[in-house]
């Protein structure tokens, strides 16, 4: 029983199964935003992209074949995920509106 009692007060100390939750609802959001990318914004941007297969556009250079269709999705889905992680945690994080003290009040020692 002090092994259960124990393990149940690290979960609570450390906040695991809150961590545990965030993790999940963050791989769905990245499903959800991959979704987003691949099926709204990417065929919105296909018509200026030459061949028109954004998943598969290449750039060669001799040899060497860039895929920076790929890539510019993998950018697209890091840029709104990041805007989504920033807006969460400023809200989360928000600032108490308490001004600070202000040290001005102090003497000045001669």
């Amino acid at each position: 029983m002090g092994l259960h009692h124990g393990f149940g007060d690290f979960l609570k100390e450390y906040k695991i199964i809150p961590m545990a939750i965030a993790f999940v609802i963050g791989l769905a959001a990245v499903t959800l935003v991959q979704s987003l990318v691949n099926n709204l914004i990417m065929p919105l941007i296909t018509p200026f992209i030459p061949g028109g297969a954004w998943q598969t556009a290449i750039l060669k250079l001799g040899p060497i074949a860039i895929g920076w269709g790929a890539l510019l999705g993998a950018i697209i889905n890091f840029v709104i995920i990041a805007f989504v992680v920033f807006i969460v945690a400023k809200a989360i994080l928000k600032e108490d509106a308490h001004e600070k003290p202000s040290f001005s009040g102090r003497r000045k020692s001669k």
